[in-house]
């Protein structure tokens, strides 16, 4: 499978070109298998391209640093919330030009997809690739998220929701099932019993801008720019990408007959309606826990506590949908 393939199209200047990235292992190879249909309706709508594709763990970020140091101001992902992240991760890490001046765009053949339900961009692929050619965009909120990983500080960027506590102890259980080769759609709720069946809340200490808001057993925390994680889950269903705050969902230890009536709540935006979850917003937050926690960043495991966020505000140029633009504003 060639790295590189170019569409040549003349007197196209190169900042007008998309660069697209594709991940030929999003969606257990579904992006791959679907690339003909893809670029034959990326090709229909007019849209210059050229198209590469990523070979392993964090080359999408190499991919994107490189682009944009080459000239390129849009970038298009064909993948899932893992491949948006490294992109994102990349226009952070690059120094061409401030990261709102390139406009990405999300293709969605992942798993979970849960960035996209945030701005209602559809899943069919002629309709991305028209959202895409019309061009809309919006700035949304970047975090920038500090952790421990072998005793030693780590910093990354997320632009959708980070987990702490319970869901990175699923991701890591999903990790490893699809290591094993394990397929299905079903898949992620396996692990989420599994993990709850071993999981154990731990000891936790929350500051939001400065404030202790938390000192007791915590099961899981969620740390967000968007609304969606998990699949489908609406964990912030109060989330708002640009106001500059991050929206934050505790949940304390529960029962498992707690939530068995309710399980629609966490789909539906009524999550807080549940009595062992809270929500609190804020743009700067800490998390210390004992022992200490794991936390996974846009479904991304990375390492655990302390961890600190910080917001970057309207940080990241993303293609949305006309009909997401006019939706009115919810205050």
């Amino acid at each position: 499978m060639p790295l590189k393939s170019s569409i040549v199209q003349q007197n196209v200047d190169i900042s007008e070109k998309w660069f697209v990235i594709v991940n030929p292992v999003a969606g257990f190879g579904r992006g791959l298998e679907d690339l003909p249909l893809i670029t034959k309706l990326i090709r229909d709508n007019d849209i210059p391209y050229e198209l590469v594709f990523s070979q392993h763990k964090h080359h999408v970020t190499e991919l994107t640093v490189s682009a944009i140091n080459e000239g390129y101001r849009h970038i298009m992902v064909i993948g899932g919330d893992g491949t948006m992240h490294e992109v994102v991760n990349g226009l952070f890490i690059q120094q061409a030009v401030p990261s709102n001046e390139v406009t990405m765009a999300v293709v969605p053949v992942g798993t979970g997809n849960d960035w996209i339900r945030m701005y209602g961009i559809p899943r069919k692929y002629s309709e991305v690739i028209r959202a895409i050619r019309d061009g809309y965009t919006f700035l949304q909120d970047v975090g920038e998220v500090h952790y421990e990983e072998s005793h030693y500080q780590q910093v990354r960027y997320m632009a959708n929701v980070a987990g702490v506590g319970f869901d990175p102890s699923v991701t890591k259980i999903y990790e490893h099932d699809k290591a094993k080769g394990r397929r299905g759609k079903h898949l992620y709720a396996l692990g989420c019993l599994r993990s709850y069946l071993k999981y154990r809340s731990t000891g936790v200490k929350i500051w939001i801008d400065g404030e202790l808001v938390h000192k007791n057993l915590l099961f899981s925390a969620a740390v967000g720019i968007c609304k969606f994680n998990g699949g489908g889950v609406q964990q912030l269903p109060e989330a708002v990408a640009d106001d500059g705050l991050f929206d934050i969902t505790l949940i304390r230890p529960f029962h498992w007959w707690n939530l068995l009536f309710r399980i629609n709540r966490l789909f539906n935006g009524d999550i807080y309606s549940i009595g062992h979850v809270h929500h609190r917003k804020g743009s700067h937050i800490r998390i210390e826990s004992t022992p200490d926690i794991m936390v996974e960043v846009d479904g991304e495991l990375l390492g655990g506590t302390p961890l600190e966020f910080k917001i970057h505000h309207r940080a990241v140029r993303v293609i949305v949908t006309k009909e997401f633009l006019e939706q009115p504003v919810m205050g």
